[in-house]
């Protein structure tokens, strides 16, 4: 249901810049049964009748699996889905994310939707890419890096972060290996042992007092041990937080937004945020 006012709206569009100007891919997935040996087309059969029913003919149909479809089920999709054989792809399951733009430049996708289009165009350069997949599929030494956060229950709060930390491993030959650390549980008498064989530590941005303690500890433990560190917004702010309350002697060094009754406030917040009670999730 709450896909129907997205499908509506493409659905007028297409009519608004007209077909011609207009392409309708369609991902879904094809099951593979392991108990029978097979792929079931029913699903994919079922969903494109869905969307003729709403008044939208996928033009390529992409489908998703963890095995080899084959092409009598691609065959079989094409003929009852009304798409041309060449304009269904498979997509499988592959090791790695950015080995997928070459898998479909295999199936020829690319070529397929800039004909569709009217578009001419040049072939794409991929020399680079397939250079950096090559590396990333061949790396044999690796690095360990602690992300050291108060939303690592749901990790794609960070999702820009651990994917940032492996195109660097990717750029130096390693892969990063991430070791997720709930701030809340970093205290003095553990700290050494969550952080001792990490190569690394990075506390990314977050909103809210609850866990920098953890965070703080955390900071402390990198620099004290010289191990690399990288702060990222908030991150960045506790360590000058806990630089000055270890080193400058500023004990109840704080930020303003944490504890506003601090006499030595190194971070204050912003004019603009002075009158924001509600963060985050809001």
């Amino acid at each position: 249901i709450e896909s129907q006012p997205f499908l509506e709206a493409i659905r007028q569009f297409a009519i608004e810049v007209g077909r011609s100007n207009c392409l309708f891919i369609h991902v879904t997935l094809v099951p593979y049964l392991a108990c029978s040996h097979e792929h079931k087309s029913k699903p994919t059969q079922h969903s494109v009748k869905e969307l003729l029913s709403i008044g939208i003919q996928p033009d390529i149909i992409v489908l998703r699996s963890e095995k080899a479809v084959g092409e009598e089920i691609k065959k079989k999709i094409a003929l009852f889905c009304n798409v041309a054989e060449n304009c269904v792809i498979e997509n499988l399951d592959l090791p790695l994310l950015y080995a997928v733009p070459l898998a479909l430049r295999e199936e020829k996708l690319d070529d397929i939707v800039c004909k569709r289009l009217g578009l001419d165009t040049p072939g794409p350069d991929l020399g680079d890419w397939i250079t950096m997949v090559h590396t990333a599929m061949s790396l044999t030494e690796s690095v360990t890096v602690a992300i050291v956060g108060k939303y690592v229950g749901l990790r794609d709060a960070y999702l820009s972060v651990a994917e940032a930390l492996t195109h660097g491993g990717f750029g130096n030959k390693v892969k990063v290996n991430i070791k997720w650390v709930d701030s809340e549980t970093v205290e003095d008498e553990n700290v050494g042992e969550i952080f001792s064989e990490v190569d690394g530590i990075l506390v990314p941005g977050g909103f809210g007092q609850r866990g920098i303690e953890g965070m703080i500890r955390a900071v402390r433990y990198a620099r004290e041990n010289g191990v690399p560190f990288l702060g990222i917004c908030l991150g960045m702010q506790l360590a000058l937080i806990e630089f000055a309350r270890s080193v400058l002697g500023l004990a109840d060094a704080n930020s303003a937004e944490f504890d506003p009754q601090s006499t030595n406030h190194v971070i204050d917040l912003m004019p603009e945020q002075r009158g924001v009670v509600q963060l985050g999730g809001t």
